[in-house]
């Protein structure tokens, strides 16, 4: 098609996301570019969410013994359903059960190809074309992408600076009868919150009582690729309990340290409304979308390293390092609770001012208005330790300039 005597090759809503791509991944590269300049000791590169902690020697071990053990032809081949092996399912199945007091089953169990997979397929399988999507600011910002890709509306809800949890009174007054969904992400990317049990409690009971006067179902989807990683004994809460329309949505990418085998899983419990027809679009989304099944050997692997975990001690030591020593340099963040990221108030109202001038120093973090938060940057602290402490003379000189 020509329009304006330009001829356009791609679609007009791939055009739109190819310009608003992903500010982390254009960090990362930039850093890529400055490493081969000056060294990448060099580079203090707090842009990508990539854990820097190796997976735990058992999930090698189990790799080489499935791949040394299992017959090749059905290891490789297709599983039966496309919602995957059933013994998978059901061994994720009885290790949730075990560990929040749930009472799922394999058919609550669909493994999706990481959570970004998870929640494409539920959404897809959810979503009508104006159906809402209701998010806390800060929060990732693909949810934008993947609610777009269903025709699907976000809705922010701005964010409590002083806190971080979410606005409820303001999250009431914008749920509507085109509201379909509710994500939540806890512990939180960007800013390492834990959302607690109380503000959980307070949220699901705004659910029901704006469900009840709709006549309509609302479901509250938790993004739980964070959920090992919490520190100094906080308790994360298991959505499940507290809202029957709750869907989970979990990867193995930071508890077992796997982000590009891209395993991860749903769960669909029997008290979501209609769930026996919502696991079967889920099964037939996985199919649709192009993902057919979740990859089969690291299937398996999860299945043999389920009580496995990521050492996440380094990551508490780089969060006490990295707070510490910016704090001490006058900058203003939260203490994270989780996660591995921290978000920081940048000294200019325009952030991505105050992100050119770090990248002077070779810092590189990412603009919190790609997370719906602007005025802030987040930095993603699962680097080497050395990192973070080589970094520190460079903020002290960074934090110089606005002084």
């Amino acid at each position: 098609m020509i329009r304006n005597g330009v001829k356009e090759m791609i679609s007009k809503k791939m055009e739109n996301m190819v310009a608003n791509s992903s500010a982390i991944r254009a960090m990362f590269e930039e850093g890529n570019r400055l490493a081969k300049i000056y060294g990448a000791e060099n580079v203090y590169d707090f842009s990508l969410g990539n854990p820097n902690v190796p997976a735990p020697e058992a999930v090698k071990k189990a790799m080489i013994d499935i791949l040394n053990e299992e017959d090749p032809i059905v290891l490789h081949g297709y599983t039966n359903s496309n919602a995957g092996y059933e013994d998978v399912r059901q061994a994720v199945a009885d290790s949730l059960n075990e560990r929040f007091g749930t009472s799922f089953a394999a058919k609550n169990i669909t493994m999706t190809v990481g959570a970004a997979g998870g929640l494409n397929v539920i959404l897809k399988a959810l979503l009508n074309p104006g159906d809402e999507v209701v998010v806390f600011a800060p929060y990732f910002g693909e949810y934008r992408s993947y609610t777009n890709n269903y025709d699907g509306v976000i809705v922010e809800i701005s964010p409590d600076t002083a806190t971080f949890q979410p606005k409820l009174d303001e999250f009431r007054e914008k749920l509507s009868p085109k509201t379909k969904a509710v994500i939540v992400n806890t512990p939180n990317n960007p800013t390492g919150v834990v959302y607690s049990e109380e503000t959980i409690k307070k949220l699901a009971a705004i659910m029901e009582e704006k469900q009840k006067e709709f006549g309509t179902e609302i479901y509250l989807i938790s993004d739980e690729p964070y959920r090992e990683l919490a520190y100094d004994g906080v308790e994360v809460p298991y959505l499940t309990k507290y809202y029957d329309n709750t869907i989970v949505g979990y990867s193995y990418s930071k508890s077992l340290s796997l982000p590009g085998e891209r395993i991860g899983y749903l769960v669909i419990p029997d008290e979501v409304c209609d769930s026996e027809k919502l696991n079967a679009a889920a099964n037939v989304a996985t199919r649709i979308l192009g993902f057919v099944n979740a990859p089969t050997l690291q299937q398996k692997v999860v299945k043999a390293c389920l009580n496995e975990q990521t050492d996440i001690s380094y990551y508490d030591r780089n969060r006490e390092a990295l707070y510490n020593g910016l704090k001490e340099l006058g900058f203003e963040c939260i203490k994270p609770e989780g996660a591995f990221y921290l978000f920081v108030k940048s000294p200019v109202a325009d952030e991505k001012k105050f992100c050119n001038a770090a990248k002077k120093h070779n810092i590189l973090l990412v603009p919190g208005s790609s997370f719906g938060c602007p005025g802030y940057v987040r930095m993603a602290y699962c680097v080497a330790y050395e990192t973070i402490v080589n970094s520190l003379p460079k903020f002290k000189e960074l934090a110089e300039e606005y002084k």
